[in-house]
């Protein structure tokens, strides 16, 4: 299968502190990459070197067989980049944005006009493209600030959260966007997101960065086999003050991973049943109160956890 993306023993360093360290992957043809890690464990460096954003200390990066480094402008002329931030003017309106950028990206005339009208009929905005992008809900602008970078019709598009903090609707809307893109268009998709169940619906394949290495690859089957053998017991609590207190005490006592959840706890155990009696009489010696009890068979996010023992939110 051929690669539109083939990164080779990348690495970065900021005043001798290790950002990556040797990751190596790649992107097939039509393939959708979920790219995952928590805060600070060099995901956002490893896409800024992809895009040419960052220099490369070591390592290569080729996009469609052109060197990012040698071939800075024909290998960033295959990528489009939806980044976390909006890269909008408020105040012009959605088409204008997307004239704007267009010309940028050299389309000019009957293409221009083309690409326009078709990437907002994409996402889903034609009607509204008078309007002033100022006047756009959040999950508007996130969905023109994808228009914008599908313009030049990229090979690759890197999609850094771009569903964070924005209405249900919209999110519907972006993950069927991605969808389309990938099964309809052949687009290669790099995406991350702290959305652990949009990357189990849309991507073929996911990595996992933490400490600035890919500490695990593969399809979401693959990494069941490998690293899926336990499951998740979260407990909710009525009272969490109590918790937070007696929480590195509970750790020490219990013996095995617990994270606290925003309602109680979430603790990654292989036997469940048999952790469940443990935890409910520490908790009952330190009167926290339980609200509800669930088991969750093993996903995405508890081989996240089992591998980083973090969640994707931590530092």
């Amino acid at each position: 299968m051929d690669s539109i993306l083939q990164v080779k023993n990348l690495k970065k360093v900021y005043q001798q502190k290790v950002a990556v360290e040797d990751i190596s992957f790649q992107i097939h043809t039509g393939e959708a990459y979920g790219l995952l890690g928590p805060n600070g464990a060099g995901k956002s460096t490893t896409i800024h070197m992809i895009a040419g954003i960052e220099e490369v200390n070591n390592g290569e990066v080729f996009i469609q067989n052109n060197s990012i480094q040698k071939e800075r402008k024909k290998a960033q002329s295959f990528i489009g980049v939806v980044p976390q931030e909006i890269a909008l003017y408020p105040s012009m309106n959605a088409e204008a944005n997307l004239r704007f950028f267009g010309k940028l990206y050299g389309i000019k005339g009957h293409q221009l006009d083309q690409a326009v009208e078709e990437n907002l009929k994409l996402v889903g905005l034609y009607d509204r493209r008078k309007e002033a992008v100022e006047k756009y809900s959040g999950g508007m602008k996130r969905r023109i600030n994808i228009a914008a970078a599908l313009l030049h019709q990229p090979k690759l598009l890197i999609m850094d959260e771009p569903t964070v903090g924005i209405d249900p609707q919209s999110r519907s809307h972006i993950l069927e966007t991605v969808k389309k893109l990938k099964e309809e268009k052949g687009i290669s998709i790099l995406y991350t997101s702290h959305y652990m169940e949009e990357v189990e619906v849309i991507c073929d394949r996911v990595g996992i960065i933490d400490h600035g290495k890919l500490i695990a690859e593969g399809n979401l089957t693959d990494l069941k086999k490998d690293y899926g053998d336990r499951s998740q017991l979260l407990i909710q609590l009525k009272n969490t003050k109590k918790l937070q207190s007696n929480l590195s005490n509970l750790r020490e006592k219990i013996g095995f991973p617990i994270e606290e959840s925003e309602k109680g706890l979430r603790i990654i155990t292989y036997s469940p049943h048999e952790a469940l009696p443990l935890v409910m009489n520490e908790l009952g010696k330190v009167g926290c109160e339980i609200r509800s009890i669930d088991i969750m068979e093993s996903n995405l996010e508890t081989i996240f956890l089992t591998l980083t023992g973090r969640t994707l939110r931590d530092e």
